[in-house]
């Protein structure tokens, strides 16, 4: 029997040796950073210019991944079985990390229990818009016309902050509206400038560009203080006269869980060291993006506190799990 326990002791403490060689010896080959939406989208912005300067301070080249699909459900699916050695991250967002859970029957993953909180990066609020041909100039005109015909005005959507932006406005306003579903924020836009749908709520990245050049119309912000980037436009509150409308996508990095703590510290000190970039707050302060540097115990808990928020969200639009 001792000679049993003298084994096992020796396993275990192989194994502690290997885990701190590895991450010690982290990273020495590139890094690849999932991304799950499609290029252009704000979270493929975003991420680009993160591993940017993370792979300055990490020393090894951050690959960018886009495996877009099903609200960043098949990227996010790909790091939680990734293996959790550092070499695979997500750029994870409201969609895949706190919301997915409640617009799915079943994910392939335990959402919860399946990734390991490395850092926050920051936020950004939504514009809601129209096509120049709609004749509604605000908000509340907009309404109007959806109580008038309800159901003729659609909606486009490539994302959990997307859809749930519109369908929680229409639910607090009382209107039905028809979602029209895309795999991509940017094939979208297309589709909104070419007036093939109505409406999108999009963030900033996406749909800032388009509204100051007057190729679309701006109504509404979806958060709670108007935006210094267009401060013209009201938010949801005041153009409809509500008190409790606020929704914002926000961005994190993720890592598959069981990942060395090691390496998740020097992956979140790199995260921090770009958040707080001079360079990084410079070049998205026109898009509204908030920055909010902590630790992977921060994101933990904010995790747990946006799941609940986008689960409550989710309730009160009335969307049905798919």
């Amino acid at each position: 029997m001792r000679s049993v326990f003298r084994l096992l002791a020796t396993a275990a403490a192989a194994l502690a040796c290997s885990s701190a060689a590895l991450a010690q010896a982290w990273p020495d080959k590139p890094i690849k950073a999932v991304v799950p939406f499609a290029a252009g989208s704000a979270t493929d912005t975003i991420g680009r210019a993160f591993a940017q300067k993370m792979q300055e301070a990490l020393g090894q080249p951050i690959v960018i991944d886009n495996k877009p699909g099903v609200n960043g459900m098949l990227g996010a699916d790909a790091v939680a079985k990734a293996a959790p050695d550092g070499y695979t991250i997500l750029i994870g967002t409201n969609s895949t990390n706190a919301a997915l859970k409640s617009l799915m029957k079943q994910l392939p993953y335990d959402q919860d229990k399946a990734f390991a909180p490395v850092a926050y990066m920051g936020s950004v609020p939504l514009i809601m818009s129209v096509n120049n041909d709609v004749p509604a100039k605000t908000l509340k005109e907009l309404v109007d016309m959806a109580k008038a015909k309800p159901g003729s005005i659609n909606f486009a959507s490539a994302s959990t902050s997307q859809l749930v932006s519109t369908e929680m406005m229409a639910g607090m306003a009382g209107i039905q509206l028809t979602n029209v579903p895309y795999k991509s924020g940017p094939a979208a836009m297309t589709d909104l400038l070419g007036g093939v749908v109505h409406m999108f709520s999009a963030d900033f990245a996406v749909m800032l560009p388009q509204v100051k050049a007057g190729k679309v119309r701006g109504l509404a912000v979806t958060s709670s203080k108007r935006s210094p980037a267009v401060p013209d436009l009201p938010t949801v509150n005041e153009a409809l006269g509500l008190k409790d409308y606020e929704l914002i996508a926000y961005f994190a990095v993720f890592a598959p869980a069981g990942t060395p703590a090691d390496i998740v510290a020097k992956l979140n000190k790199a995260v921090n060291e770009a958040a707080n970039s001079k360079e990084i707050q410079d070049r998205f302060a026109g898009i509204g993006f908030a920055v909010d540097p902590g630790t992977p115990a921060d994101l933990a808990k904010r995790s747990v506190t946006e799941t609940a928020k986008w689960a409550k969200a989710i309730r009160d639009a009335k969307i049905e799990p798919q």
